[in-house]
């Protein structure tokens, strides 16, 4: 099925790593030929309102000496964004508390085909936000690393799929197959130190499944001598000029995600490039 309708969160600081990021979700969404919408949320506070007696001069200069909100200049990031790409576009604001603002992203996502998520490295909010996402939306997760945004290239002209024969890696195979359909060059990746006749015949088995529809892959192991999982995905992306990973999410419980880290929890920690996870 194609990507036909995309949500983009707007949420945070409109810092320029996160102005850059949204810019680059929007062209992505647009070379995908798809709508994009996006939903800016701020935190709801409380304040004990404050009565002052103001002139109607001073009022005048109070409201143009202030400054648009956070919530407002995202807004403002993703209006320019679409207009420059000439995509269909809407969006939607509101105050939630803070508690909430996950829940609402994902029960949001339930209805569209994609979510694309700006995220920052090792920030525990943005983790809380992925794992709402992961396991309340249903739908898949295309991460957007902040810090790399400048130099991600919004075609997946070379993709990466990290094959770990599970069912949630099987998800996310085919939630991916308009991204895998539209690439160039498609590598299935089992991060194995042994080579066993069953790893070869996952892979060679997902190969020939994928060619059916219309995607020629190739198959090969990469050796974890020692290093974490999440570790060598990261250097195998990066030594290979990889777009984009296409992975299952949590193969361990989460408790021991949390525990022990894991692969998941590495990629999200730092992107290498884009990411789209499915659980």
């Amino acid at each position: 099925m194609p990507i036909k309708d995309v949500f983009l969160p707007l949420i945070g600081q409109p810092r320029g790593p996160a102005l850059v990021a949204i810019e680059k979700c929007v062209t992505v969404a647009a070379d995908l030929g798809a709508r994009i919408t996006a939903l800016a949320l701020e935190e709801e506070v409380y304040e004990r309102p404050k009565v002052m007696l103001l002139s109607d001069h001073e009022a005048a200069e109070a409201a143009s000496s202030r400054e648009p909100s956070d919530m407002q200049q995202l807004l403002n990031a993703f209006t320019n964004a679409t207009s420059s790409a000439n995509i269909r576009a809407q969006s939607r604001a509101g105050k939630v508390p803070a508690d909430q603002i996950a829940a609402v992203l994902a029960e949001y996502a339930r209805f569209n085909d994609l979510t694309l998520l700006p995220v920052k490295p090792h920030d525990s909010r943005t983790e809380s936000i992925v794992e709402a996402f992961l396991f309340g939306s249903g739908r898949p997760l295309l991460l957007c690393p902040e810090h790399l945004a400048g130099n991600l290239r919004s075609k997946f002209e070379n993709v990466m799929i990290a094959w770990d024969h599970s069912a949630r890696a099987a998800r996310a195979v085919g939630d991916a197959l308009p991204v895998l359909q539209a690439a160039a060059s498609v590598r299935v990746v089992t991060v194995a130190d042994d080579k066993t006749d069953a790893i070869v015949q996952s892979g060679t088995a997902l190969v020939d499944h994928l060619r059916e529809h219309g995607v020629h892959a190739s198959f090969e192991t990469a050796k974890g001598r020692g290093s974490s999982i999440g570790k060598v995905l990261g250097n195998w992306v990066n030594s290979h000029g990889m777009d984009a990973i296409v992975m299952g999410a949590y193969h361990h419980s989460r408790l021991n995600e949390v525990v022990w880290g894991g692969v998941t929890k590495t990629v999200i920690g730092e992107p290498p490039c884009w990411v789209m996870i499915s659980h």
